[in-house]
Parts: C-alpha cells; sequence; structure tokens
C-alpha cells in the first residue's frame, strides 16, 4: 500500500468535480448547494444550510447540456459536518433510487470525466 495516498473503500470510487453542478432538491425547487465529489453510489454535497439527520431527499442536477443531463436521485443523508467557510455543510449522500437510464448516464459521464483527468 502506497503511503501517498488514503486507501479507498468505497464500492464505488469517487470523482471530484470540476467546475460547479448545482443540486437542487426537487421537492422544494430550492437549490441546496453544489457537488463537491460524485460516484454511482453516492456524493459529496457542499450544502448552503444544515440538512435534517439521516432523512431522505429527492435531488436533481445536469451533468450536462440540456434536460438530456438531467439526473433525479433519491438519496439518503448518511453524515454531515461543518465545513470551513461558514454557512457551509458538507454532507454524505448515499443514492438509493436512480433510474436505470439516468445510471448509464451518471457512468458515463463518470468515465468521461476519469479519462480528462488521466488525459
Amino acid at each position: 500500500m502506497s503511503s501517498t495516498s488514503p486507501r479507498e473503500f468505497r464500492r464505488a470510487q469517487r470523482q471530484r468535480v470540476r467546475g460547479t453542478i448545482l443540486v437542487t432538491d426537487s421537492m422544494t425547487d430550492m437549490g441546496v448547494g453544489r457537488v463537491g465529489n460524485l460516484s454511482e453510489s453516492g456524493m459529496l454535497l457542499i450544502a448552503h444550510s444544515p440538512l435534517v439527520d439521516d432523512a431522505l431527499y429527492q435531488f436533481r442536477f445536469n451533468l450536462g447540456p440540456g434536460a438530456s443531463g438531467t439526473i433525479e436521485a433519491g438519496a439518503h443523508l448518511l453524515w454531515q459536518d461543518r465545513a470551513s467557510a461558514p454557512g457551509q455543510v458538507w454532507a454524505g449522500f448515499r443514492f438509493i433510487t436512480l433510474l436505470d437510464s439516468q445510471l448509464h448516464r451518471l457512468r458515463d459521464w463518470l468515465a468521461t470525466n476519469n479519462q480528462r483527468r488521466h488525459a
């Protein structure tokens, strides 16, 4: 095991997001934050304010131009912690519902994003 990189225990490798991917709560149609990192099984959300512990959320975010890049996912809040920036919270979510078509779109985006990182 390399001493320069921590061992990854997640089932799906997470990827840091380039740029800004805004996240909307689909139930309230209010913005809740932005994606910090993303995998096919969950995400790190950098939220504008604290969320309800252990709650279920319905989120919407866009991975590309137009409606074809929109992902709608049911997510379970696993943990949250205050970020170093005032008014921000880091929150770890596991996706619990995701349409197959959107899962394929997410996998394609992750593969493309990973290729760009290693180019």
